[in-house]
């Protein structure tokens, strides 16, 4: 069976399980830094002399989005919420402190938040892939329709097929 992608659907889901380990982890590494490495304090105090609103709020929530989601993104777990909440924190950041004519990361550019940006919305808008932990706990449940999410995608693959 293929994907709409040309993929065998084994395929997608390994190059998904990729995806979401190579996402995580640099979310992970990114918001160890800022809770490890600059501290809490730190992170705050660099948020403020880069003109973040609130950075009081901002640093934490930052900190503990990237650390916590990423971890989440390689479980697979709350997909949508978390690919959501991680591309949030990474448009901020863009918009915040990178948005320069330069897309160059080691200028200051925007390139890498804008990846991880693209990265998590892709993720959070096609989910986490079968070997995943929602998969384990979203699968069967029933929908308003009655139908759980399961039967409707064997129901849209088999029309797809005719």
């Amino acid at each position: 069976m293929y994907a709409t992608t040309g993929f065998p659907t084994t395929v997608r889901d390994i190059v998904t399980v990729i995806a979401r380990i190579g996402l995580g982890a640099i979310f992970i590494a990114h918001g160890w830094q800022k809770f490890n490495e600059w501290t809490i304090a730190g992170t705050t105090e660099s948020f403020s002399q880069m003109g973040v609103p609130t950075p009081e709020i901002a640093a934490p929530f930052a900190t503990f989005v990237e650390l916590i989601g990423g971890a989440l993104l390689i479980l697979g777990a709350l997909t949508p919420i978390v690919g959501v909440l991680l591309a949030a924190n990474m448009i901020g950041a863009l918009v915040i402190a990178h948005l320069t004519a330069v897309p160059f990361v080691d200028q200051g550019g925007w390139e890498l938040v804008a990846a991880l940006a693209a990265g998590a919305l892709l993720l959070a808008a096609m989910g986490p892939g079968r070997w995943s932990v929602d998969r384990l706990l979203f699968a069967g449940k029933k929908t308003k329709a009655g139908r759980s999410a399961a039967t409707r995608s064997t129901a849209a693959r088999s029309a797809a097929e005719v």
